[in-house]
């Protein structure tokens, strides 16, 4: 499990994969204090990859042919940079939200523009990922924790500020480019159990709407 606060970010050194399988081979720009294990689980752009070999300063994974598919890992090119977070520990501060690496699915950067000091940041996803979204829920995108700030039938949008777009991979991000989505885990277990009819009666997308928890999304952008 992680929380999507990006720890570093590291440079793909080799990358390779056939009709099954492939390996990717990632230096962090700096070492952690402790050393990376065997076996240990980290979060590479969003994704949940174990290491298979921590020796020399790289962090080596072998990487499903479905992940390359599924991800944007799949356009990913030697020495392109990747965000990486380790598992979290017990103990460890929550600073963003939970996510379980387990990406939904892809969406597209649509546009960016300053907004002030910050960035603000336009995506385009599938009708399935929007409606895993609410107006100031959290979204994890290439692994970082962040807030809806918009919403339409058709989009959403982040607000970036310069601190997360010089220490991560959002400051290298351009129009039409793939990100990794991880829709937030709490709001899929509601959305289930409503689905299923098996919250309480009192529990109703009307009620949630009135009391604020989901905002009606306006059509067309509007």
């Amino acid at each position: 499990m992680f929380s999507g606060i990006v720890q570093r970010m590291g440079g793909i050194e080799t990358l390779e994969w056939t009709d099954h399988c492939g390996r990717i081979a990632v230096r962090p720009q700096t070492a952690w204090p402790s050393p990376v294990e065997t076996g240990e689980s980290i979060a590479v752009q969003g994704i949940c990859l174990t290491v298979t070999d921590g020796s020399e300063g790289l962090l080596r994974f072998d990487v499903l042919r479905e992940t390359f598919e599924r991800t944007n890992l799949g356009n990913k090119r030697v020495s392109d940079r990747l965000n990486l977070e380790r598992s979290l520990r017990w103990g460890d501060p929550m600073g963003g939200h939970i996510v379980v690496g387990h990406v939904d699915g892809v969406g597209r950067v649509r546009r960016i523009d300053p907004a002030g000091r910050d960035w603000r940041y336009e995506f385009e996803a599938s009708a399935e990922l929007l409606d895993g979204l609410v107006f100031k829920g959290s979204i994890s995108i290439d692994g970082i924790s962040l807030t809806v700030a918009e919403l339409t039938q058709e989009t959403f949008a982040v607000h970036i500020i310069p601190f997360t777009r010089a220490e991560t991979t959002f400051g290298s991000l351009k129009a039409g480019e793939e990100v990794n989505l991880e829709v937030d885990l709490l709001g899929k277990f509601v959305r289930r159990l409503v689905e299923r009819g098996a919250m309480p009666e009192h529990v109703t997308w009307d009620a949630l709407r009135k009391s604020g928890l989901i905002q009606e999304v306006p059509q067309n952008g509007a």
